[in-house]
């Protein structure tokens, strides 16, 4: 494996080459994990730790009231974790009438992240929670100096969530928000990531913590109940996953959206994406139409696993239907596709990886910055939201109902080679996340790009129709042949950034080590040793 890095896109920074690695959206957690690492700890103490720690660093994309999913190689086999939560036992479609609330306590799901970190350590951690929660808690104990893209992002969500309980409160000292280079302190999220490592978590699900976000709960109308919490239960779910060529990409099974990602690979399998470059007209456009053909699958027919219906996994993926999408794509226009007719039958992410060889993708996320707006007084808890990931529509599978698990946009990437793993990756985003997982996988496998430059490489983006949005940084040649396609293109400003998403990649090596990559659409950085 040789890798490109070919210095054609805007970039401060080179792959970074080490035994042991960890890739994150904030220096500090990227720190943190390596610390653990330092320790004595494995890739998942690590993982662990680094994702405490930006629950703290980066509350704009995490929180503890996050829900998490993660895709592990224990160094022998390959294991898939969906730890997000489920709507509370009173959400029943009537109390939705008005539709599905972005912000408030109506938005909040049972978290699931907190869960995700106690089960990991115990099942593969060596080191134990107290020790990998120590760099999490001294942050937000001591305080941190906010980094300027977080800073940025603050300043916005503190504008549209000031008055959701709780919240001006606990992130806006002073009455505002914290700006880049001031420090902040959060002294409750201390105090609930203690009792977290004091407890293995049961005081978050059963105890204390429990009975205080139920509390606050009642108070303000919410729905959620400490039974709700009590009831919260992971699964370890496996991995789906589609062979390109010697590389196969896995993604965690519905509620999330990684399937899309499956999809679109399978029918590019059947096109000629790989007669041409990473940044050629036809393999964009091969890529837009093949994602566009998947997503609207995937609204049509994705949902919590345990409410798909007939049209489960199986089916989305059957190749045979995937060859028939893509013999719908023209090489020359542009098409605004349909959702398919499948025959029955048949939003903050890290990766780490260590010396032994564990690696771990891993991925947690409030939705929408600080999710519902809704932080629990005295915990430092803000609560995601969720339940906006449900519709109202009568009959679609990812309709709101009692105890079930919204459609997700957060979903960790994975890849294989020839039984052996390769790549740990993903991008934080919301509805680009199965799209970057194509572009970042074609980028590093097909067109053998090293994972900086697959990170810094221009994006596109899909949206409704024939729309497309795209970086400022891509080639105006390529945008105009796009338009000439019949895509209809805008060119988002620099400072949107984050609608392209955040990247995290760590590739192994042949030798050993690894290679990896960090977004400079981010604060991040990759860093090892």
């Amino acid at each position: 494996m040789h890798l490109r890095h070919d210095p054609v896109y805007p970039s401060r920074r080179s792959p970074v080459l080490a035994e042991n690695i960890v890739a994150t959206s904030q220096p500090l957690a990227t720190q943190a994990g390596l610390t653990i690492l330092q320790q004595g700890g494995n890739a998942v103490d690590a993982a662990i730790a680094t994702a405490a720690t930006l629950t703290i660093v980066e509350p704009t994309g995490c929180g503890l009231g996050s829900d998490a999913f993660c895709i592990l190689w224990d160094g022998k086999e390959l294991h898939g974790l969906n730890a997000s939560g489920r709507a509370p036992a009173a959400w029943t479609p009537e109390r939705f009438s008005g539709g599905m609330p972005q912000h408030g306590w109506d938005a909040v799901t049972v978290p699931g992240a907190v869960s995700a970190w106690v089960e990991l350590s115990e099942r593969f951690g060596k080191l134990g929670l107290a020790t990998v929660l120590a760099p999490a808690i001294r942050y937000a104990e001591e305080g941190f100096i906010v980094s300027p893209v977080v800073g940025a992002a603050w300043a916005k969500g503190a504008a549209v969530l000031k008055d959701q309980p709780g919240f001006a409160e606990t992130f806006m000292p002073d009455g505002r928000a914290p700006k880049a280079g001031e420090r902040f302190r959060n002294p409750g999220a201390a105090r609930t990531l203690r009792a977290i490592a004091e407890t293995k978590g049961r005081a978050f699900y059963e105890g204390e913590i429990a009975q205080k976000i139920a509390a606050f709960a009642k108070a303000h109308g919410g729905a959620m109940t400490a039974d709700d919490l009590a009831a919260h239960r992971n699964d370890w779910c496996g991995t789906i996953s589609q062979t390109f060529d010697d590389v196969e990409l896995h993604e965690i099974p519905p509620n999330g959206q990684g399937i899309a990602a499956l999809m679109a690979l399978g029918m590019l399998q059947h096109t000629s994406i790989r007669d041409h470059g990473p940044d050629d007209l036809t393999a964009i456009h091969l890529q837009i139409e093949a994602i566009k053909l998947a997503y609207r699958d995937l609204y049509a027919f994705v949902s919590d696993r345990d409410h798909m219906g007939d049209v489960g996994e199986t089916v989305l993926l059957d190749p045979a239907y995937l060859k028939s999408r893509a013999a719908l794509i023209e090489l020359d226009h542009a098409q605004d596709f349909g959702a398919g007719a499948p025959k029955l039958g048949g939003t903050v992410l890290l990766n780490v990886g260590d010396a032994s060889g564990m690696m771990i993708s891993f991925i947690q996320s409030n939705y929408s910055g600080f999710g519902s707006g809704v932080v629990v007084p005295g915990t430092g808890i803000s609560m995601q939201n969720r339940g906006f990931g449900f519709t109202t529509e009568q009959g679609h599978p990812n309709q709101v109902a009692p105890g079930k698990r919204p459609f997700h946009t957060i979903i960790p990437g994975f890849a294989m080679k020839n039984g052996a793993p390769l790549m740990a990756f993903g991008m934080m985003g919301g509805p680009i996340q199965a799209q970057g997982h194509l572009q970042l996988l074609l980028r590093t496998q097909l067109w053998n790009q090293d994972p900086q430059t697959a990170a810094d490489a221009p994006r596109w983006r899909i949206l409704a129709g024939l729309e497309l949005a795209c970086e400022p940084t891509m080639a105006a040649k390529l945008i105009d042949g796009l338009k000439h396609l019949g895509h209809k293109v805008q060119v988002d400003a620099p400072d949107n950034a984050f609608g392209f998403g955040g990247a995290q990649l760590v590739q192994r090596l042949p030798g050993g080590g690894y290679a990896a990559g960090s977004d400079p659409r981010k604060d991040g950085q990759a860093a090892g040793f």
